[in-house]
């Protein structure tokens, strides 16, 4: 059967809002480190992770075995009816590794779920509906998900259970006050958030839910220190603050293991997933205990914290932290950072260059400034047929997005940055 046949048989039985990269779409069948193979045998190296969550690259041997291992058992499945004892050791592992004193976890199954899990738990345990969420945000395809998602391209319905209240600070490229210093942007930004709370809330608001580093929005990121700033005033309010570091958890952002920790603050509660089960299917939620327990009605999770994707993940931490990934995370982003703005001098298209860690935004403009998608599209288009895959976001479309696995090596970076850097080159010749 040819990938063409493949097309024509997922468009016919799934839905047309399922989107798909690339103007002839790809069938990834085998990967091994941070290279897959598609279905007609053509080999990529992977410069998106499955939007982040191969996070330590494909086959990694540690992790198979630690499944097959598991497997081998015949229990694959009880639920939380049922004492599991891998659920146990991981969730005392990430409330350790949290730093949120005397925490609680709960496992998911993904990162949508985490959030509207940790949405419900805010809003019981400040008995308030009302939220607060950011601009250009994104957490997740679910219900109450979509209503805190601040962009009109992934959030489908203006149906919400929640009453939310936008605030803005995330995105400072596009941001009037992008050329304020460090200090003057986080104060403008940290006053705007109280005049939203005074004016259009009726100030018993459940939390605050935030990207560290935005990804869907296409990588941006506030000044550091800025949430702490922001936790100040939600302090003063008795508003809660929620972390989503679905996509900066585990290191990936290089400085810190956690995004918010970047800002040298604690927040009540942290969703994860992705990263964690290296592509199993995990996520899930660590709070305060007063957060976690202030559901006041019984509840389970069938499949969250499974014994199989449970003994994935220990396997992956285990993986992340011997070989110090977070290190590599840092090292090798600021070397993608630096040939990258080197290359945008000579790519006016190439707007901002931005990041943390192996989370890197390149994001394009016309001659005028305004947003250019379709020099993103070029590019994503262009390293495919270079061989490279990246991934495209941003508010407009218009950026396109770096995530290697957080294995990636120094000569696989050199190798990426020479096919982006040609793709640049052509990019800044057609234009």
């Amino acid at each position: 059967m040819t990938t063409d046949d493949l097309l024509s048989r997922h468009r016919a039985v799934l839905p047309e809002w399922l989107t798909l990269y690339y103007d002839e779409p790809l069938e990834i069948v085998r990967g091994h480190g941070r290279r897959v193979t598609d279905a007609d045998g053509r080999e990529y190296l992977d410069f998106f992770a499955g939007i982040l969550t191969n996070a330590l690259g494909y086959d990694i041997a540690e992790i198979s075995d630690a499944v097959r291992a598991q497997i081998d058992t015949g229990i694959w499945h009880t639920s939380t009816l049922y004492l599991i004892r891998r659920q146990v050791e991981l969730a005392e592992r990430i409330a350790e590794l949290s730093g949120i004193p005397d925490a609680r976890v709960f496992f998911t199954n993904s990162g949508s779920e985490a959030n509207e899990t940790a949405l419900m738990l805010a809003s019981q345990a400040r008995r308030s509906t009302q939220v607060l969420a950011m601009r250009n945000s994104y957490h997740g395809r679910a219900f109450a998900t979509i209503g805190v998602t601040g962009n009109r391209g992934w959030s489908a319905s203006a149906l919400s259970p929640l009453q939310v209240s936008w605030v803005q600070g995330g995105y400072r490229y596009r941001s009037p006050f992008r050329d304020l210093p460090d200090k003057e942007y986080i104060a403008t930004y940290v006053a705007d958030l109280r005049e939203v709370i005074e004016t259009t809330t009726a100030g018993d608001v459940a939390c605050l839910i935030v990207e560290p580093v935005q990804g869907v929005g296409g990588f941006t990121m506030p000044p550091d220190g800025f949430y702490a700033a922001v936790k100040e005033v939600l302090d003063e309010y008795g508003i809660l603050l929620i972390s989503d570091e679905v996509q900066t958890g585990w290191g990936r952002t290089g400085s810190h293991f956690w995004g918010i920790a970047a800002h040298d603050v604690v927040p009540d509660a942290m969703t994860f997933a992705k990263g964690l089960g290296n592509g199993l299917a995990i996520g899930g939620v660590v709070a305060t205990a007063p957060m976690m327990n202030s559901l006041g009605a019984k509840s389970i999770s069938t499949f969250g914290g499974n014994p199989l994707a449970t003994a994935g993940a220990h396997a992956a931490i285990d993986f992340l932290l011997s070989h110090d990934l977070q290190a590599n995370a840092a090292r090798l982003g600021e070397r993608l950072r630096t040939r990258l703005r080197a290359a945008a001098e000579h790519c006016p298209a190439l707007g901002d260059v931005r990041g943390k860690g192996l989370m890197i935004g390149l994001e394009f403009v016309s001659r005028d400034g305004s947003p250019d998608a379709s020099a993103a599209r070029q590019v994503l288009e262009r390293t495919r047929e270079l061989g490279l895959l990246v991934g495209q976001g941003g508010l407009y479309g218009n950026v396109v997005r770096l995530a290697p696995p957080m294995t990636l090596t120094a000569d696989e970076c050199d190798e990426g940055l020479d096919i982006l850097i040609s793709a640049l080159g052509e990019l800044a010749a057609d234009r």
